[in-house]
């Protein structure tokens, strides 16, 4: 992100976040798992999956908003899994290891069709959908990269270069110029087992079966204005869910949760509240700019906390509308967020 590091860093920021949001690093059988867990556990977590060039950092303007609300976030980075019967079989131990029986995913791109296999084969743990700019098979992807069964002996530069071509170049406004930015760091992290593995897990080819989840537990929410999902295939996720809650954002690129999260927070709140999880203000832990942990009933240490007051609970009910956004608004005059731009129905 543009600026980040320089001089003090304020809330919202990607260096505040990390220094005081631990990541956490567990090894469950071969599988490294990397993820961040921040919120009260008491609350049923809300587990966030990214998208092929995404690591669990993507998703840190959702975990700063919505845990200092009352809710509890975990957002992973895919581990190196090859094909999707592992995924179910690793994402499952993930979720034990942790003593979670039942989540509610948010996923991007890859991650949203990951969610969608795993809530196909293992219909008990997930209590609902968030789905944005994904898709239900990868057909497609598998007949654009004839390459894929080399992928193992590619080089890294080369497997981070196809990964960055498929994100759409400027010129951007501001805000999705940064998530580009952004987004782009988080590759050129990634090492080349990594690397592959996403784009095995992009080009294995496989689609979603039919779903026991009421499809109004889904909430599908995408841009309006550009996605490198192609956008018959957001076409054919629209069609297999009828009944889906739909959040259309006029914009955001790829990166939505970036560019634009003000409004994704928004309505992950709605969707949350829709599918009845209750926020617990009272139980969220404050923190100091140092890091030290505060106490767990929002009271502020030390003069300059991560924090909510008390009366902003951001939980926004059980409607699904655009209608319902604007209410709360209109009832929270300390609530930071904006009336988006853009409409669910």
């Amino acid at each position: 992100m543009k600026g980040a590091g320089v001089g003090a860093a304020a809330p919202g920021d990607n260096v505040y976040f990390k220094s005081i949001v631990p990541l956490h690093k567990i090894s469950i059988g071969p599988k490294l798992w990397r993820y961040y867990d921040f919120g009260p556990k008491v609350v049923p977590p809300l587990v966030c999956i990214p998208g092929i060039a995404g690591t669990a950092d993507v998703y840190y303007k959702q975990i700063m908003s919505l845990c200092m609300k009352g809710y509890r976030v975990i957002s992973i980075d895919v581990p190196q899994v090859w094909n999707h019967h592992e995924w179910i079989h690793s994402f499952e131990k993930f979720l034990d290891s942790m003593n979670i029986h039942h989540v509610h995913i948010y996923g991007t791109s890859l991650g949203g069709f990951l969610a969608q296999i795993f809530a196909q084969h293992r219909p008990r743990r997930v209590k609902s959908l968030i789905l944005s700019n994904t898709f239900l098979e990868t057909h497609k992807f598998a007949a654009a990269m004839p390459w894929s069964p080399v992928v193992n002996w590619t080089p890294s530069f080369l497997l981070k270069r196809y990964l960055l071509t498929g994100i759409r170049d400027g010129p951007h406004e501001p805000f999705i110029a940064d998530s580009v930015d952004f987004v782009v760091g988080q590759v050129e992290s990634l090492s080349r087992d990594d690397l592959s593995s996403r784009l095995m897990l992009n080009v294995n080819v496989a689609s979603v079966g039919s779903l026991m989840l009421p499809d109004s537990l889904i909430t599908i929410m995408d841009t309006n204005d550009y996605s490198a999902v192609p956008q018959q295939l957001k076409d054919q996720l629209n069609e297999r869910y009828p009944g889906a809650r739909r959040a259309v954002l006029k914009t955001g690129g790829d990166f939505p949760f970036l560019s634009r999260p003000d409004e994704v927070n928004l309505y992950l709140q709605l969707h949350l509240g829709r599918v009845g999880v209750e926020p617990k203000p009272d139980r969220v832990q404050g923190f100091t700019r140092n890091g030290t942990a505060g106490s767990s009933n929002n009271q502020k240490v030390g003069g300059d906390s991560f924090g909510d007051s008390p009366e902003d609970s951001g939980h926004l009910g059980s409607g699904g509308s655009d209608h319902d956004a604007r209410h709360h608004r209109s009832e929270s005059q300390d609530s930071d967020e904006p009336i988006p731009t853009s409409t669910m129905y």
